[in-house]
């Protein structure tokens, strides 16, 4: 014998109460051979209906909690590894913009380191300086030029490694300004840790993680006991040896019927699997706290780490400034004869490090800014949330 068989349906699913609605039409066709042989076909030409697992496992109820979840933690993600990005941008930005500094003082070093020698060998010839310390005038133009060569190679690799993050030609010329000084911005603790708890894809991956777990459980519970199934339909069918005639004066089809499932014996392994499934609700829950609390002090540090930034950067800036004019003045005097080297070796080296500290602070000052804005997805400068608009991306 052949069988031929083909199903046409449209089906709705209500969540509520997990069962679906469906209409549908179908076509068989049965073929005997041998010396029986006889042709028939069957229809449904259309047939409403409606199936329900009554006391069984909702999957529908589950998928409208998940799913939108699944979805808002996918914008979310997105928008932090926007953040992300943005984050070790500033990374390579600060690294190019302390290799760019450094490559200007070392300049301005071996200029200076080249003048002052010459005023050294002059004063030697007065006998206004010993040798000693023409020697050592000496030795600072040869540490500067080396310091220079040095600069350079380190600025050619930050310039490199920006350009490749920023996927930018590797032959760029990049040069930075340093950005101004920041206006002060006030981050409460509370209000980092409820937008964090509101926006980031960490939590709604903790939740969703969870319910899926829960539902695990569920359906091992539910599927532990027995189940009662619902299927109506009302609809017309027919039976005829041609095509031509299947379709003719079709006949009333209502069908009502109760499904009973009971388990027998299974050794346990029903049991097994519904324990195994409420201790991994157990262990994801614990996991799940675990990591939120490692999240919240994160949280917490990085507010913590911002607010003293904002404090080292006026320091850092002051500093800067008079070391500045401290190496300035100190230059002067040794040129006049009132200042010996080592006082304005002492100056130049306190100048580079008040200019290192500067671009470190801004570079610890942005640096936490955008972990902030990361950990929380919240834009404390406009004190609104991080929105992304994904058509536009799309």
């Amino acid at each position: 014998s052949l069988y031929s068989y083909g199903n046409l349906a449209a089906q709705q699913n209500f969540d509520f109460t997990g069962g679906t609605f469906f209409v549908d039409t179908e076509l068989g066709y049965i073929r005997n051979f041998g010396d029986l042989a006889r042709s028939q076909f069957n229809s449904v030409p259309v047939r409403i209906g409606y199936r329900q697992e009554l006391l069984g496992y909702n999957r529908f109820k589950w998928e409208k909690k998940i799913e939108p979840l699944k979805f808002e933690r996918a914008q979310k993600e997105l928008i932090s590894n926007l953040e992300t990005t943005a984050e070790t941008a500033s990374g390579y930005f600060f690294d190019l913009a302390m290799a760019q500094a450094e490559h200007q003082l070392a300049l301005e070093n071996r200029r200076n380191s080249e003048r002052l020698y010459r005023i050294g060998e002059e004063k030697h010839k007065i006998a206004s300086i010993g040798q000693s310390e023409l020697l050592t005038l000496k030795l600072d133009r040869v540490n500067a030029q080396n310091s220079l060569q040095n600069a350079e190679l380190r600025l050619k690799r930050a310039m490199f490694a920006l350009a490749a993050y920023l996927n930018l030609d590797k032959d760029t010329k990049i040069t930075l300004q340093l950005p101004d000084y920041p206006k002060d911005v006030i981050v409460n603790v509370d209000d980092a840790l409820m937008f964090a708890k509101e926006n980031n894809p960490q939590y709604l991956e903790h939740k969703q993680r969870i319910l899926e777990s829960e539902q695990t459980l569920d359906r091992t519970r539910r599927e532990s006991l027995f189940s009662i199934g619902l299927n109506a339909s009302m609809g017309f069918n027919q039976i005829a040896p041609t095509f031509r005639d299947v379709y003719r004066n079709p006949l009333r089809q209502d069908i009502l019927a109760l499904t009973l499932t009971i388990p027998i014996v299974d050794w346990g392994v029903r049991k097994g699997r519904y324990n195994m499934a409420k201790n991994n609700l157990n262990i994801t829950q614990l996991s799940a706290q675990e990591s939120e609390i490692r999240l919240e002090e994160d949280v917490i540090m990085t507010v913590g780490d911002f607010s003293v930034q904002q404090q080292m950067i006026r320091s850092a800036e002051e500093a800067m400034e008079l070391a500045k004019v401290a190496y300035e003045q100190t230059r002067e005097r040794f040129i006049i004869g009132k200042a010996d080297i080592n006082s304005l070796t002492l100056s130049t080296s306190r100048r580079q490090e008040a200019q290192r500290n500067y671009i470190s602070a801004l570079r610890n000052y942005w640096q936490s800014y955008f972990k902030l804005r990361k950990l929380t997805l919240h834009d404390f400068e406009k004190n609104k949330p991080i929105e992304v608009d994904f058509n536009v991306m799309n």
